[in-house]
């Protein structure tokens, strides 16, 4: 056995130090060196079947290096393939991070029990009972899926070994635990300890591994932040517990886009995936009501309709409020301020609230003309058309400003049924015999004349 050896890690960036300090020199935290044991061991960890075989490197010359397309794994659903490119990459490490109840377990569960591959789902939180009750909400007909609880690595290698999965799940990273390391789970030497042994049973035999990970207070991914840059695939599951819709995000992707975006609805049998966001991110009514306005955005590659929907009142107190939800604030004052200078509507005396509905958060500036249509249209108690759609930036001097891939929203506008749709004059488009009307305004007087 070897030496017991004492090192100071820093809790929030995980910079390695020989003594204790009060300060970090890397991130300028205070107080967040602490000291933890690292006892590493001179036999190896963990022996593959084909660490026998050493394949070495030699140079190759670019022209001649072989890029015929790798073979990916089908999960069987549409959205997390979108995400991560196509499938599952062989001998790949993925992170899966989210919000504690969010639905990550239950979405890399809901993959596991829909492959037709071996799978081992390991779980160092939950029993295997639990488990299974949540298994039979979502798949009861899955032969393929074995489930182990464990959080000691070298017993989860041993298990690996005489049952030789074709895809390994871990549920989460913070509960494993190496022998070679005497600090407790979760500690920085042990999530370290743990991924860099799971990265060389995946590099080595072949085999794709999916890891939840928990995360902090801020939203980021918990532990150091070397986790990020040892793993091929960073996915973050986002969403709101009160709404039903989850979407799944890639924030590094070494085998894709991270511009992809999947969108799930939480259900009592499972998450749902959800083909067409726009027809349910935009409500049902019978009457035309004033304050809605529909926005073309983009979530990622993925272009959505979503409805924009504002109430002006007279201010009973004092102060007039502006509440956003789902739109920043600060933007909102901003285009309340534009409306006010240079197309003379006088809201400083007026209560705002602004509302994107479906429980989403967008920061696409091309929602800025629906924000102000829907506005304009509660403050004159003027309803809109059901069927105008608006995709644009507003500029401080009433510009209406283009946006990028403005064509792409022009299609799915067309899809969906839209008749007319207000776009900047300074987009450059080149589509040609489309059934939607492509209304042209430079600034934002344009639109006063359509809705007032």
């Amino acid at each position: 056995m070897a030496k017991v050896k004492t090192t100071f890690f820093c809790q929030n960036c995980g910079t390695q130090y020989s003594k204790w300090q009060g300060q970090c020199n890397a991130c300028k935290e205070w107080n967040t060196i602490v000291e933890e044991v690292v006892e590493k061991p001179s036999k190896s960890d963990w022996k593959s079947p084909t660490s026998a075989v050493k394949r070495k490197a030699v140079p190759l010359k670019i022209n001649e290096i072989d890029v015929s397309s790798e073979p990916r794994l089908n999960t069987f659903d549409a959205e997390f393939n979108r995400v991560l490119g196509g499938g599952i990459v062989p001998g790949s490490l993925t992170l899966l991070g989210g919000e504690p109840g969010i639905g990550k377990s239950t979405l890399l569960l809901q993959v596991s029990l829909k492959l037709p591959y071996k799978t081992l789902y390991v779980s160092g939180e939950e029993s295997q009972k639990q488990i299974k009750m949540r298994a039979e909400r979502i798949n009861p007909d899955n032969n393929n899926c074995y489930i182990l609880t464990e959080t000691k690595t070298q017993n989860i290698f041993k298990q690996i070994e005489a049952l030789e999965p074709e895809i390994v799940i871990i549920d989460s990273i913070q509960t494993l635990h190496s022998d070679y390391i005497e600090s407790s789970s979760g500690s920085i030497s042990q999530i370290k300890e743990c991924t860099t042994e799971l990265i060389k049973f995946a590099k080595e035999t072949a085999t794709p591994v999916l890891l939840i990970g928990h995360i902090t207070k801020d939203g980021h991914i918990a532990g150091p932040k070397i986790l990020e840059h040892m793993v091929d695939t960073v996915l973050q599951f986002e969403g709101d517990r009160n709404h039903v819709f989850r979407i799944l995000r890639a924030h590094k992707n070494r085998f894709g886009s991270t511009n992809e975006l999947g969108i799930y609805e939480m259900q009592g049998s499972g998450l749902r995936e959800v083909s067409n966001p726009s027809e349910i991110l935009i409500s049902k009514k019978e009457e035309e009501l004033s304050g809605n306005a529909i926005a073309a955005t983009l979530e990622g590659m993925r272009p959505l309709m979503i409805e924009v929907q504002a109430l002006v009142s007279t201010a009973v107190y004092g102060t007039p409020q502006r509440s956003a939800t789902g739109f920043n604030a600060k933007r909102l004052n901003m285009l309340l301020a534009v409306l006010e200078k240079r197309a003379g509507f006088r809201l400083g005396a007026k209560d705002v609230f602004l509302n994107i509905t479906g429980g989403i958060t967008v920061d696409d500036p091309a929602i800025d003309l629906a924000v102000v249509a829907s506005i304009l249209s509660s403050n004159e108690d003027v309803s809109l058309p059901s069927d105008f759609c608006f995709a644009a930036e507003v500029g401080l001097s009433g510009e209406i400003r283009p946006v990028q891939r403005v064509e792409q929203r022009i299609l799915e506008a067309e899809k969906l049924g839209f008749s007319t749709i207000f776009v900047s004059k300074y987009n450059k488009m080149s589509l040609k015999n489309t059934n939607i009307k492509i209304q042209l305004i430079s600034k934002i007087e344009d639109l006063v004349d359509f809705v007032v």
